[in-house]
């Protein structure tokens, strides 16, 4: 079975990189092993619509990205099934939210959506200057964001270690270096 871990995000935009920050962290922290199963590791950015072939050629795919919730607070995290969304998830964030959005229900209009989860986060929406800081909310639900990520490729039995102790703060310094895909 091929398992694809997939962040997503716009890492100009403080919180909202939180997907590729926190894909490319479980990429240099962790290796994964296992007789059965692929787990890869990637960088979607905001892409949308040009990951189509990549999330249709894996069998399980759960994507990392920040969420818009009614009443939610910055920092608060959701896992869910993309085929049951709960009510309160609107969907009204960044352009790259609303994009994935709809990129993953044409796949599933086709026919050919994989089992799919999200884990999301709550972000501070700066608007229209950048950064690459994210917030202390953040920074705080990736550590939660990490053990959900974990425990979803080790449920598959899929074996993980440790193989660099490094920091989400660390690798932000240079997502923009590695690029999407």
């Amino acid at each position: 079975m091929k398992i694809l871990i997939l962040g997503i995000g716009n890492i100009l935009f403080g919180d909202e990189g939180l997907g590729p920050h926190l894909a490319n962290l479980i990429d240099e922290k962790y290796s994964f092993s296992s007789d059965e199963h692929t787990v890869d590791i990637i960088d979607g950015g905001t892409l949308a619509q040009r990951l189509i072939p990549i999330i249709t050629d894996y069998d399980n795919v759960l994507i990392i990205d920040c969420v818009s919730v009614v009443e939610g607070a910055i920092g608060d995290v959701y896992k869910f099934d993309f085929t049951d969304i709960p009510d309160f998830i609107t969907w009204e964030g960044s352009a790259h939210e609303v994009e994935m959005l709809q990129t993953l229900q044409m796949i599933e209009m086709m026919g050919d959506l994989p089992p799919t989860k999200i884990v999301g986060v709550i972000p501070f929406v700066i608007g229209e200057n950048s950064t690459f800081t994210m917030t202390q909310e953040v920074l705080n639900a990736s550590k939660t964001m990490e053990k959900i990520i974990i425990k979803y490729i080790e449920d598959f039995g899929v074996q993980t270690s440790i193989k660099k102790n490094i920091t989400l703060e660390e690798v932000s310094k240079y997502t923009y270096l590695k690029g999407s895909l």
